[in-house]
């Protein structure tokens, strides 16, 4: 018997390989299948704010979803959050924003989170996201997040152990936290070279995302 088919919208085609390895681990029985617009990144960077039309494109790629018979949507870039409120209103299937399941997580861990990021765009949305799900939950927390645009540069360059070093570098600047959550979906890969310095759990998008939306659509 096929498993849901499920649609993976991503900006940046670095999230590609990190969302297709936790779905083979963790819900092999899925058919995701992507949807990429390379261009959000670079437009999402180059604005002050989340612009009415990248606000619709991202709307739109829900829709599309739905007209290829998604049974499920999960966005992997973490720089669009309202836009994807928005899209979550527009069709009549789960849509999973990229980092709400791993903060759900990473409360359960304690109440000081560090973040690591490599996209300064996505940054004031997600802690802000990172609050109203602490508040959702009764909960008081507090985030310290770091952000290395460089290793986002030397990831998309092709660079990956250059990427994974300086994550694991930046993990001082954190201070003292409970956990630490790799904030993007490319930051995953990540994983094992921050998990190399520090004795803290370290946390993932794409491991949090995946089952999640499995316990969303299994319980329908």
């Amino acid at each position: 018997m096929n498993g849901p088919r499920i649609a993976l919208i991503h900006a940046v085609a670095v999230a590609i390989e990190p969302i297709r390895a936790a779905f083979d681990a963790l819900w092999p029985e899925a058919r995701p299948f992507n949807l990429l617009d390379d261009a959000l990144s670079p437009d999402r960077e180059r604005a002050a704010a989340l612009a009415p039309e990248l606000h619709a494109r991202i709307v739109a790629l829900a829709c599309y979803a739905g007209t290829a018979e998604a049974d499920g949507i999960l966005y992997t870039c973490s720089a669009f959050g309202p836009a994807i409120e928005a899209a979550r209103a527009a069709v009549a299937m789960p849509v999973l924003k990229p980092n709400e399941a791993m903060f759900v997580d990473a409360l359960k861990q304690g109440s000081r989170i560090g973040m690591l990021a490599t996209f300064a765009p996505s940054v004031v949305s997600m802690e802000e996201e990172f609050q109203a799900k602490a508040r959702e939950l009764g909960l008081t927390a507090s985030l310290r997040t770091v952000c290395v645009p460089a290793a986002m540069t030397a990831l998309k360059a092709g660079d990956r152990a250059t990427h994974d070093a300086m994550l694991a570098d930046a993990v001082p600047g954190l201070g003292d936290v409970d956990a630490i959550m790799l904030a993007h979906f490319s930051t995953s890969r990540a994983m094992d070279a921050v998990c190399a310095v520090t004795s803290l759990p370290v946390l993932a998008a794409p491991r949090s995302a995946v089952l999640a939306l499995r316990a969303r659509l299994e319980a329908r």
